[in-house]
This record gives C-alpha cells, sequence and structure tokens, in this order.
C-alpha cells in the first residue's frame, strides 16, 4: 500500500504525542496529589483577562488542535483514505459503530437523569494515544491497520466536533455566530479567488474564534471551519495547507496537547476515590469506552463487509480489527475536553476524569496485548508458511 510522507509524519509525531501525554498525565496527578498540590492547582485557575488559564487552554490552545484535525481530515478526504468511497467506507461505518453504541449504552443507564448530557463523553477516541499504543508494536503492525485506525480515529473527531456544536452549544447569540459565519464565507471567498498568502486566513481565523467564541458555539469550532477554508491546492509540498499542517504537527502534538493534558488532569484523588466508580455516568463511561467501542467497530465493520458494502483489507484479518476496537475506546483527550462541557459541576466532572483515565488504561492495555498476541501469531504462521 502507497502511505503518504504525511501520513508517515503524522503517525510518528502522534505515536510520540501520545506517550508524552502518558507521561504529562503521571506528573500532573503526581503534582495534583502532593504537597504542592494547592499552588498547582492555584496555578491553573489563575485568572487572565476574566478567565481562568486552563479555560484559555481549552477554547483557546485547543482550537488550533482542531485546526490540525480539519487540515488531516481535509487531506484524508481529498487524497487520502477517504478520497476512495471504497476505501472510506470501511472506517466510516466503524467510526459511526464506535459512537452510536457507546453512546446507547451511557444513555441507557443516565437517561432522565441530570447527567445525560454526558453521553458525548464515552464517544470519542484519541488519536494521539491510540496511535501511540499501536506504534509501541514496532514493523509488526501492516500499514492497512495504521491507516484504518487513524482514518477511525480522524472521522471520531469530526463526530465529536459535529457532537459539540450540535449538542453543547448553550446561549446561542445569532449576532456573533452570524459575524463569525460571516468571516467563515469572506475565507471562502478568498479560497475561491486563490489567495494563498496564509497570513489572512490566520488572522481573520483569529477574529472567527473571538466570534464563535462569544456566540455560544464552542471556540474549537471555528478551527475546523479554518481548516476548510485554507486552499488545499493539488496537496503536494507547496499548498498553503500542507504547509501549515506540516507546520502545526509538532507544536501540537510536544506543546499543546501535553499543556492539555497537564491542566486537565489535575485530580485531587482522595481516600474514597473508589466511590467515584459507582455512578450511573461513570458506569455508563466505562461500559461505553471498553465494551460500547470494541462492539460498535467490531459490529458495525462486521456488517459494512459482510452485506459488501466494503471490503477487508488483504493484510488485515478480523482478529486484528477485534483488537484495534479495544484502542478505540482510548478516550482522553476528546472525552476529557467534552465532559467539561456535558457538567458544571466539578464533583461530576473530577468523577468523569477519573473513570475516563482508568477506562482509558484498560482498554488500552487490552487492546495491547490482544493486538501483540494476534500479530506475533501472524507472524510466527509467516514464517512457518
Amino acid at each position: 500500500m502507497r502511505i503518504t510522507k504525511l501520513f508517515k509524519d503524522f503517525f510518528e509525531s502522534e505515536k510520540v504525542g501520545g506517550l508524552i501525554l502518558i507521561a504529562c498525565t503521571i506528573i500532573s496527578l503526581l503534582l495534583a496529589n502532593s504537597s504542592l498540590s494547592q499552588e498547582y492547582l492555584h496555578f491553573w485557575h489563575t485568572n487572565i483577562n476574566g478567565h481562568s488559564l486552563e479555560h484559555w487552554i481549552n477554547d483557546g490552545l485547543m482550537a488550533i488542535f482542531f485546526l490540525l484535525i480539519g487540515l488531516e481530515l481535509e487531506r484524508e478526504v481529498y487524497i487520502g483514505e477517504l478520497s476512495d468511497l471504497k476505501k472510506a467506507t470501511l472506517p466510516i461505518f466503524a467510526a459511526l459503530g464506535g459512537m452510536i453504541v457507546p453512546a446507547l449504552l451511557y444513555l441507557s443507564l443516565n437517561f432522565g437523569t441530570e447527567t445525560q448530557s454526558g453521553a458525548g463523553i464515552p464517544m470519542a477516541t484519541d488519536i494521539a494515544f491510540a496511535l501511540g499504543i499501536l506504534s509501541l508494536l514496532g514493523n509488526k503492525v501492516p500499514t492497512s491497520l495504521k491507516v484504518f485506525l487513524t482514518a477511525l480515529a480522524v472521522i471520531d473527531d469530526l463526530g465529536a466536533i459535529l457532537v459539540i456544536a450540535i449538542f453543547y452549544t448553550n446561549n446561542l447569540s445569532l449576532f456573533n455566530l452570524g459575524i463569525a459565519l460571516g468571516i467563515f464565507a469572506v475565507l471562502l471567498i478568498m479560497n475561491r479567488l486563490k489567495v494563498r498568502n496564509l497570513i489572512p486566513y490566520l488572522v481573520l481565523g483569529v477574529f472567527m474564534w473571538y466570534f464563535m467564541l462569544n456566540s455560544g458555539v464552542h471556540a474549537t469550532i471555528s478551527g475546523v471551519l479554518l481548516a476548510f477554508a485554507i486552499p488545499f491546492g493539488n496537496g503536494d509540498k507547496k499548498s498553503t495547507s500542507y504547509l501549515l499542517q506540516h507546520w502545526l504537527h509538532k507544536p501540537v502534538a510536544f506543546l499543546i496537547l501535553p499543556i492539555f493534558a497537564l491542566a486537565n488532569t489535575a485530580i485531587i484523588i482522595n481516600s474514597d476515590w473508589h466511590y467515584a466508580l459507582t455512578h450511573r455516568y461513570t458506569i455508563g463511561i466505562a461500559i461505553g469506552l471498553i465494551l460500547g467501542k470494541f462492539i460498535g467497530i467490531s459490529l458495525f465493520s462486521y456488517a459494512a463487509v459482510k452485506t459488501k458494502i466494503c471490503q477487508l483489507p488483504d493484510d488485515l484479518n478480523w482478529k486484528s480489527i477485534f483488537g484495534v476496537s479495544f484502542l478505540g475506546g482510548i478516550g482522553f483527550t476528546m472525552s476529557i475536553f467534552i465532559t467539561l462541557l456535558a457538567f458544571n459541576d466539578d464533583e461530576h466532572i473530577s468523577n468523569a476524569k477519573i473513570m475516563i483515565l482508568i477506562s482509558s488504561l484498560v482498554a488500552g492495555l487490552i487492546g495491547y496485548f490482544l493486538l501483540k498476541t494476534i500479530l506475533n501469531k501472524t507472524v510466527a504462521e509467516e514464517v512457518e508458511d
């Protein structure tokens, strides 16, 4: 299978970024539960122009993360795995199953309660962590499996973006939203006029972010809109989209996401922390991420292939798909992000974060050891043949 250099760069940055995220999470948890706890927590709540530092990270820096996700999605749609409908159908169905089933399982426990708004939490897959775990298996992993997981996670992120825009929008200001969409329209016109200079896109993108922030629609959506307004051209190394995406890889993987992890995993774990795992919403998160993702991704993929809507790549088997389905249960970044939108109560947020970390760890370990066993057996059989 031909694999583009940009995909290789994306995979490399994401896998290393995933390992850095793990380290940052551990450091943040240790500091939050050490003698420096009060100072550490106070730092993230430092007031800057009426908002906490944590707020600026989640609404500001994460818009840049979503810009990168949008650029990657755009590339996949135009010239990547999603450009060929036949190839794209399998990860599309897998992603749909990985969003629908976890949400339904969560709602089965929480529908009609004050925590039903958390249904979007187990729908998300963390690209960096998932690819980071997959990368630990080395060169035994078929390229098709890497591409499948990446495409699935990118589509999953698109789903999360739509969920945020539709279900987590409060106090909508049509005036500010209208200005933001007006700026987006200007950006699209610039694209059609073949304006290739990146600076006016970024300047107008900042203004679009500001008005989106004040519209009630989450400001990070502006990052995705900006991505699709930036000229793609033929997608070569000289295209505006390619240059920006290439430049953003390392800052996002090695700076923005680690800062997000440090700010949002500063969780104080008390002696009675295990009671956090007994609530309907935390159980719903666990079932959704660990079982819902596995069932949804596997079942929808199997149904799509058996009904001949798409086909399984030659170098993949169902056991590998099952293993990757568990890796899809690593929610982390996006799950925590949606938690902050879904809940207002600090106790709910803290308990949900704890369960997201535990569930992501469990899903990641199951996926890793399952894939390791499957891939080792495959290699052994190839040697015998």
